[in-house]
């Protein structure tokens, strides 16, 4: 690396000395010490130096620092100059990563100095003693710089190798990553799509194609003139744009199972639509991951289900009907008591499965029509208490109401009082004998609140999440034969929700359970009313 740039500057030196000075000498020791560089060149160039220790190459250095001193002392005066050459030599020595490098320069240097005088025999001078010493000085400073720099450099070096290894294994992993991700998403059934914060599409995966899901997740959603028309849950209207799922995702509303139908005619699919933000660190909106679940088999399976129970029901309450009325008929004609008690038993049981039918009907239809007026909700607690009295003392349990004086609103006493009845029985049926039911009424602002407690057996947090759920029974319901069908809840809440109020349950597992029924002010209830349509959600409520 130095010694072709050392050679090839002692020649321009040379010849420029003697084109300088014609009365140069070129006799003496003088030309054999320029053979001496020829020597080293050829050496450099010749001996098969990776074949040898890696310490065997610093001889060529050193020997040129000698070689240097001996053609400098030969030059006379003319060549003084020829000691800046040592440069080349010392940074040779001191380039390397070890320390003895910087100690072997400042010996090189001395010995370029010292022997040449020696070797040549043409004597020591006042200024051959002061190069001896000024001149490894100097160069040693040169050299130990030379070092320090070389040492950063190398550390740099190391630095920008460890980096590049470290973004290599970052980017192969990225790479990975993405591999799996990309097989994960083309995997699941079910069509995502990822945009950024200007509602543009980034990611998705092959699921959707061409087919329906393709429809919401282009970039300018469908409006009956391009693609498919996409419709809200009563599957005839088409959803106006500022409600349709790729829009609202690429504002930022995230929404969970909503549930939209594209296309028309046989061809039309149900989706469930659910959007989650995508957020910075900062908090900051950065784009949203919408997901489409085909749900069209679920909903016409719920559908039939529906329709089934609908027609079953209605099968079951004209036979119903007639046996109750010629229970009655039979029962006013004085028969023997014994006779009479088993016709009671008949008649109780069958208006149980009438209520039980009815109810069936009220849920597969989805709807529930009520009717509001002013009516006072105590004095319909009231009479639902007094009437479940009978009930409470027979299974041993207290039957309680607590009230604040009236509270009278808008709503349909007729409905209520079914609703009151449900969470009541409901609460009976789950109390063991020597608990307490108690109702409280009360209001709360232009609110009017229903509050239905019990100290029986109470639900798990799985038991709650799916109290509202139709059929839905719980563990301890079906191993302590409790009778029930699993549609109170389920009914009860939909009267409320058509009230446009709510009901919440809290519950202890074991120490009992409150639902709380909450109605709003008058002017609310009496609104028009829109009635789910069947099928209209996925959730059973």
């Amino acid at each position: 690396m130095f010694q072709l740039p050392l050679s090839i500057t002692m020649l321009l030196v040379v010849v420029l000395a003697a084109i300088l000075h014609p009365a140069f000498e070129w006799t003496g020791p003088f030309p054999y010490t320029l053979l001496g560089h020829l020597l080293l060149l050829a050496a450099c160039a010749l001996v098969p130096w990776e074949r040898l220790p890696e310490r065997a190459t610093l001889s060529i250095p050193v020997l040129d620092c000698l070689a240097i001193g001996l053609t400098r002392e030969a030059g006379d005066q003319y060549l003084s100059v020829l000691g800046f050459l040592l440069v080349f030599p010392v940074v040779w020595l001191s380039y390397g990563p070890q320390r003895s490098g910087v100690i072997i320069a400042v010996l090189a240097a001395f010995v370029s100095v010292a022997l040449p005088p020696a070797i040549l025999d043409t004597g020591y001078t006042s200024a051959s003693f002061i190069r001896i010493v000024l001149l490894p000085v100097v160069l040693g400073a040169m050299a130990l710089t030379t070092y320090g720099v070389a040492k950063a450099l190398r550390q740099q070096r190391l630095r920008l190798e460890n980096q590049e290894a470290e973004v290599r294994r970052l980017l192969a992993a990225s790479e990975n990553r993405e591999q799996l991700l990309g097989t994960v998403m083309d995997t699941v059934s079910v069509a995502v799509c990822a945009l950024d914060d200007k509602g543009r599409t980034i990611l998705t995966n092959q699921h959707p194609g061409s087919g329906p899901a393709g429809t919401i997740f282009m970039d300018t959603p469908a409006d009956g003139g391009a693609g498919l028309p996409v419709y809200g849950i009563d599957r005839k209207q088409p959803l106006p744009p500022e409600r349709h799922p790729r829009l609202r995702a690429a504002r930022g509303e995230p929404f969970t199972d909503e549930l939209v139908w594209v296309g028309s005619g046989t061809g039309q699919r149900a989706y469930s639509a659910t959007c989650r933000l995508i957020t910075t660190a900062e908090g900051r909106h950065s784009g949203a991951v919408m997901a489409l679940t085909d749900v069209t088999a679920l909903v016409e399976a719920l559908s039939a289900k529906d329709q089934f129970v609908a027609n079953v029901s209605h099968e079951l309450r004209t036979p119903l009907t007639s046996i109750l009325g010629y229970l009655a008929l039979a029962l006013d004609e004085g028969l023997d008591p014994d006779v009479e008690h088993s016709l009671g038993v008949a008649k109780r049981n069958a208006e149980r499965l009438l209520t039980l039918v009815g109810d069936l009907l009220s849920t597969a239809s989805g709807t529930v029509t009520i009717t509001p007026r002013p009516a006072d909700l105590a004095e319909v607690a009231a009479q639902r208490v007094e009437a479940a009295q009978s009930r409470a003392k027979s299974g041993g349990v207290t039957l309680n109401l607590q009230t604040d004086g009236p509270a009278t609103g808008c709503f349909d006493p007729d409905r209520m009082g079914q609703a009151i009845d449900n969470l009541v029985s409901n609460a009976i049926k789950y109390t063991l004998a020597g608990g307490t039911v108690t109702v409280r009424v009360s209001t709360s602002g232009e609110n009017l609140t229903c509050e239905v407690a019990d100290t029986g057996v109470g639900m798990t947090e799985e038991d709650l999440a799916q109290a509202f759920t139709r059929f839905f029974r719980t563990a301890k319901a079906h191993s302590s034969a409790i009778p029930g069908a699993g549609l109170g809840l389920a009914i009860t809440r939909t009267i409320i929700e058509n009230h446009r109020g709510s009901i919440t349950l809290s519950s202890t597992h074991g120490k009992g359970t409150t639902a709380t029924i909450t109605l709003p002010d008058a002017d609310a209830v009496a609104r028009p009313l829109v009635s789910s349509e069947p099928g209209a959600g996925l959730s059973n409520s």
